[in-house]
């Protein structure tokens, strides 16, 4: 894991640094008389009043550094395409408040400038690069991680905040700003924190559309041409980076400020447990299963790779990285093969254990005909029951943040494991190129009525040709009139009420059952219905007061509930990232990047909305960059996999899930009723029809806790908090103070 702090505070602040930065003296952030506040193995990028520090296994290319003078300076840390005159001239820009010039660059990064006394943190539009912030000494911490930050101010669990994440995971009225940590905030995606003195203001730097006008809307052919150039600047981004054709020095790569596995810091004394490696210990941190240890000490193989699933967004990945000219040698290593024109190693997951159909199969043999692709070169993981999700819950590291990519980290791993250190994978597209159903309303306010009978026929189609599908367009159309209808307050408040409703339930499982509850403002998550009626309560109360506020006034239903979608799988991409962490790789997921979502957001709803929208855009940006030839079937799309993989997985781990909520601390926060879940689980296991991706995020969310409590060290010094101070899991844990 990789992460960067720094603060910001009042002259009368202390405790965060004043002294002198880089080239200014010592380099020590902290003043005379201050006390020596610095993270476990951070890297310091520069000092003064507002230092930041780089924490993790950078590598050097990641961490740049721009500076005018020594008041004025730019830190962009990750992937990004641009050139440092480009940065320069960005940083220019940036003394006139020009945010959003930090974020029009390919690739993914933060970017973090000082302009005399103003810090600008941007985060990014989809959220998979967050920005953290709390109250801290009189002024302002903030970082890429929450845990830091509430490690900094020893922070208690947020139990309002984990109940909204398990009853409504997608709706930001729900969430918030808030984070499972008491007094630790979120920045918005499509916002910045700006810090001056250590106060702090948070600013959106994307235009707003307006609510009773459309937008306009680009030409289809231009539409999806942008996004070709776009994907193809992500993937060429990645390809550039000057480590590809380089082996890194020995087993699992050390940039710089590394210090050892997962959010890790190897540090004098000893290391936190869930941190990483024991003090110079170059392994796998103690106590890791023998898989983890296996891939810890072999490494990910150099060059560059991707996931080949069959499916469209991983084979447009890999097509462009392998296809676009001046890519760098053959991505195998020892013993993997002779090398002759491969450019790519790609990766296929074989389920022998969950099976998943005739649907299943057929991505199989379209990620087979791709592959024979000469610069591909496929390697296929085959695995039975023990990388089925929920298998290995007892050992993994601790996240950032719970996550349903908790309990389904082991199978993940066993992929990636096989993959390169720099490895593409697809997230995300379904997210950005796929309309939202939500949209229809939107189209109902343009007063584009045709435009909804092909996704609606297609619905009907979905269920079958029964009598009932016939009355599925008239029942849509009904839906989507009656949400575009329907005020953001009203929309709101109507799901705060539905929470208390007695019997109350999530909708079915058919394809039209999840699209008529998705036209929605806000809507419940599939593990609602597991919580205890206290929970729920809360909840509510948090939806009752969101709906006073104009946070979402100013938007389209469909346009707010696609954000939010979005939002909701970058943050379970993240947990994913760290959750399935395999020492010295990197994960690149273009779809999520700020050019490629922008691009995305500028196709018309028109074409949003048809059937197949997704593989058609793709499709295209294929073609324009020379990639014609592609294997029947190729845009069909399945879920069928996911849902056998997880009844498969629950009923083989039915007893350690048993165990696991024997006596879970959901039940001792009031979340849930332990014998409640333990029935579900059954239900589930046997084959009921039970939302398991509910049941995924409810077990994620008790194993994380678990990880957590049972963390003895600090990101701060490597130990325990001074002050005894643990986080609890009850509900009356009080708000901590700066």
């Amino acid at each position: 894991m990789r992460w960067l702090v720094g603060w910001s505070r009042t002259a009368a602040g202390t405790g965060l640094g004043s002294g002198p930065g880089p080239g200014h003296g010592s380099g020590d952030p902290t003043g005379p008389g201050d006390p020596v506040v610095r993270p476990v193995g951070g890297r310091l990028l520069w000092g003064g009043p507002a230092p930041l520090w780089a924490v993790g296994d950078w590598r050097p290319d990641e961490i740049r550094v721009v500076q005018a003078d020594h008041a004025t300076r730019l830190a962009v840390l990750g992937r990004c395409g641009a050139s440092d005159e480009t940065l320069r001239t960005a940083l220019l820009a940036a003394r006139g408040g020009a945010v959003r010039h930090l974020t029009a660059w390919p690739g993914s990064y933060t970017a973090v400038a000082q302009v005399g006394r103003r810090v600008t943190v941007a985060g990014d539009l989809a959220g998979a690069r967050p920005v953290f912030h709390t109250a801290f000494s009189g002024g302002t911490a903030y970082a890429t991680a929450a845990l830091p930050l509430a490690d900094l101010v020893e922070a208690q669990l947020d139990i309002g905040h984990l109940a909204a994440l398990l009853a409504c995971p997608d709706s930001p009225e729900a969430l918030g700003d808030g984070t499972p940590y008491l007094g630790v905030r979120r920045v918005p995606p499509g916002h910045a924190l700006i810090l001056r003195d250590g106060a702090r203001d948070i600013t959106g730097y994307e235009p707003t559309a307006s609510l009773a006008v459309a937008a306009p809307q680009l030409d289809v052919r231009q539409a999806v041409e942008d996004v070709r150039d776009a994907l193809v600047e992500a993937v060429r981004t990645r390809l550039a980076a000057p480590h590809i054709t380089t082996a890194h020095d020995g087993p699992g790569y050390d940039g710089p400020g590394h210090n050892g596995d997962g959010p890790g810091h190897r540090a004098p004394g000893p290391a936190p447990e869930g941190f990483g490696s024991a003090p110079g210990a170059p392994g796998p941190a103690p106590g890791a299963s023998a898989h983890r240890r296996r891939q810890a000490l072999h490494g990910p193989v150099p060059g560059v790779g991707a996931d080949l699933s069959g499916g469209v967004a991983s084979s447009t990945l890999a097509l462009l990285a392998a296809g676009l000219p001046g890519m760098p040698g053959p991505s195998h290593g020892p013993g993997r093969g002779t090398g002759a024109g491969e450019r790519l190693l790609a990766v296929t997951f074989n389920d022998l254990a969950a099976g998943g159909g005739p649907a299943r199969e057929s991505e199989l043999e379209r990620a087979r005909a791709i592959a024979a692709n000469p610069r591909l070169r496929h390697v296929i993981v085959a695995a039975g029951a023990e990388a089925l999700p929920y298998a290995g819950l007892a050992g993994g590291p601790l996240t950032d943040e719970p996550g349903p990519a908790l309990a389904t980290a082991g199978r993940h791993l066993r992929r990636l494991a096989a993959g390169s250190v720099d490895h593409f994978v697809g997230h995300g597209a379904r997210q950005v190129l796929d309309a939202h159903p939500a949209r229809l309303a939107d189209l109902l306010m343009d007063r584009r009525r045709r435009y909804l009978l092909r996704p609606v026929s297609a619905l009907a189609r979905a269920d079958g040709s029964s009598t009932h599908s016939l009355a599925v367009p008239f029942t849509v159309y009904r839906a989507a009139r009656r949400l575009a209808r329907t005020t953001y307050r009203e929309g709101v408040e109507e799901a705060a009420a539905r929470l208390l409703a007695p019997g109350f339930r999530t909708g079915g499982a058919g394809a039209v059952d999840a699209s008529l509850a998705a036209l929605a403002w806000c809507r419940p998550g599939p593990a609602a219905r597991w919580l205890t009626g206290e929970a729920l309560a809360e909840v509510s109360v948090r939806l009752q007061r969101a709906a006073v506020r104009p946070a979402g006034q100013h938007q389209r239903p469909g346009e707010r509930r696609a954000a939010a979608a979005l939002t909701r799988h970058a943050a379970d991409h993240r947990v994913f990232e760290q959750a399935a962490e395999v020492r010295g790789q990197r994960l690149h997921a273009p779809f999520l990047d700020n050019q490629v979502v922008r691009a995305c957001r500028a196709l018309p709803e028109s074409l949003r909305v048809r059937p197949g929208a997704r593989a058609s855009v793709l499709r295209a940006a294929l073609a324009g960059a020379g990639i014609r030839d592609l294997p029947p079937g190729w845009g069909a799309t399945s879920h069928a996999s996911h849902a056998s993989a997880l009844r498969a997985g629950l009923a083989a781990a039915a007893g350690p899930l048993l165990d696991l909520f024997d006596a879970p601390l959901l039940a001792e926060a009031g979340l849930i009723e332990a014998a409640v879940v333990r029935d579900a689980l059954r239900a589930a296991a046997a084959g009921e029809p039970l939302p398991l991706d509910g049941l995924a995020e409810i077990v994620s969310t008790e194993v994380w806790l678990r990880r957590l409590l049972s963390r003895r060290g600090s990101c701060w010094t490597g130990t325990a908090p001074a002050s005894g101070r643990r986080p609890v899991v009850g509900g009356g844990a009080p708000r901590p103070g700066p």
